[in-house]
């Protein structure tokens, strides 16, 4: 398995990479991973195997709180899923974070996806406090906007 950062080579693979992960991730635009390859692709490690993507992350760096790296998504191929992918992907994303001195690494997710929550327990996070409890999971209410509850997680570097 290799890690790398994000290019616009990598772009329609990552696509389709995230595709996979519907009702739960939006595929963007071609031009959205075109900002996050070009801008952001050192918080945006994408997981090869054989030469094609199996996993990818896309997260920035705040430019409002630069101590804080938000995670906008996760993906890893669902025939490589519980196989450490998505940890490998985590962990380099939080060495170049903690390399810039920055304290936490953040993402929101559905309250009812089980599977991301129990990932990112798995992987170190902790459900922060919400204004009511979903599924067992802390849920933010309209915290993304009007009818958009999430549950936030939170990992401290």
């Amino acid at each position: 398995m290799q890690i790398r950062m994000l290019d616009t080579e990598l772009i329609p693979q990552v696509m389709a990479v995230m595709a996979k992960g519907v009702p739960f991730i939006r595929v963007r635009t071609e031009s959205d991973y075109w900002l996050y390859a070009t801008l952001f692709a050192s918080t945006c490690p994408v997981a090869l195997a054989e030469g094609e993507v199996v996993g990818a992350v896309i997260a920035m760096r705040s430019q409002e709180t630069p101590q804080d790296v938000y995670i906008q998504d996760v993906i890893t191929h669902p025939h490589l899923r519980r196989q450490g992918v998505a940890g490998m992907l985590i962990a380099s994303l939080t060495e170049r974070a903690a390399a810039w001195g920055c304290q936490r690494v953040w993402l929101t997710s559905e309250p009812d996806n089980d599977a991301a929550h129990a990932s990112w327990i798995a992987l170190g996070f902790r459900n922060r406090p919400g204004d009511r409890t979903e599924h067992g999971v802390e849920v933010v209410n309209d915290f993304k906007g009007p009818g958009k509850d999430r549950a936030v997680y939170q990992l401290d570097i």
